[in-house]
């Protein structure tokens, strides 16, 4: 079936049965922006019309298969079934301050391979496309609405590299930032990378109000390889030129996510190796706790004192950082988690 997201579709419908472009348009917008249900926003059409537009016009392209609500926080766990018939997750967060973010996938696996998350063990790796991808969004305003509520910062920083998806991120991108469609601030819509420089360069260039954040996790090269197999095409002294070359083009600060790892990147040493590595950029650190998943028992999460240790010296040494506190653990949807029903 042909959706909402389907202009050249919608236009031959429209043709066909005479109706208004102006209440085509409202439906979009109380569907995307205005926090109306799918059934408020048919009632925009002329009735006799509604029947039919449902029939050939759906406004979903996923289909949502499974909602998981944590126990101990406000995290969702979705996951939505594509039309090729793979599992995808993502993630909505609720900030106790009342802020809603959700975390979107790109792909249906990984590439990138990293050792300490589940989604690089998913096989094959299937990009999505834009449409799935900002759909995500979509269904989460939809049960969003029950609690008046709606997405309001959108993370790439689901299942997927997506800078291996480049293009169709990109235009994921421009339909959140658009309007007619989800009207999302630039700054609301964050990348999270392990650090591509080349695409790094474009992405800040085509949004440049838009923040990126790098997983990074040392400062190690060798070590970083061991973590992020793709790391040994992307060397750090290209990785951090790139890093400058967008301070200077006057990119927003860049996240740097650091996960630590007990005994393998938290010692203070390799705090003192990663102020030197990030001195003259504007950075902010974030410092996650990791998230135990079964394709890597050997890693273990830094003990609560360490890590307060660990921001404590990047702080005395000038840096801004934050301790992050991972939402959505016990239903496996926090960081690194994403992909356990991806095989499903």
């Amino acid at each position: 079936m042909n959706t909402i997201y389907d202009l050249a579709a919608v236009e031959q419908f429209r043709r066909q049965y005479r109706v208004d472009p102006h209440q085509l348009k409202r439906l979009r917008y109380q569907y995307f922006r205005g926090g109306r249900s799918q059934s408020q926003a048919y009632r925009e059409l002329p009735e006799s019309v509604r029947w039919a537009f449902r029939q050939a016009i759906s406004l979903d392209r996923l289909r949502l298969t499974r909602r998981i609500d944590s126990a101990t926080d406000g995290a969702t766990r979705l996951l939505f079934r594509t039309p090729g018939q793979q599992t995808v997750e993502s993630v909505i967060l609720r900030a106790p301050e009342g802020r809603t973010s959700m975390c979107v996938s790109s792909q249906v696996g990984c590439a990138a391979r990293c050792t300490f998350c589940a989604s690089g063990y998913v096989r094959p790796v299937t990009d999505l496309d834009a449409i799935e991808i900002v759909d995500q969004v979509a269904q989460a305003n939809q049960l969003l609405i029950a609690e008046n509520r709606r997405v309001r910062n959108v993370v790439f920083m689901g299942m997927g590299e997506p800078f291996h998806n480049e293009n169709q991120v990109t235009r994921a991108a421009r339909m959140l930032h658009n309007d007619d469609w989800f009207g999302l601030s630039a700054r609301r819509t964050m990348v999270s990378t392990v650090g591509i420089p080349e695409a790094m360069l474009r992405w800040s260039g085509s949004f440049p109000r838009s923040p990126l954040a790098i997983s990074l996790h040392t400062v190690d090269q060798r070590l970083r390889e061991s973590l992020i197999p793709i790391a040994q095409r992307y060397p750090l002294p290209l990785l951090r030129d790139a890093m400058q070359r967008m301070a200077v083009a006057g990119s927003p600060s860049l996240l740097i996510e650091y996960l630590l790892l007990r005994g393998i990147n938290d010692s203070l040493a390799q705090a003192d190796a990663l102020v030197r590595y990030l001195d003259g950029l504007p950075v902010h650190v974030n410092l996650i706790p990791y998230n135990p998943i079964a394709a890597a028992p050997h890693l273990r999460s830094t003990p609560r004192p360490q890590r307060e240790a660990f921001g404590a010296r990047l702080r005395e040494r000038g840096l801004t950082v934050t301790i992050r506190y991972s939402q959505g653990r016990d239903i496996a949807a926090a960081c690194g988690q994403l992909a356990a029903g991806a095989a499903g």
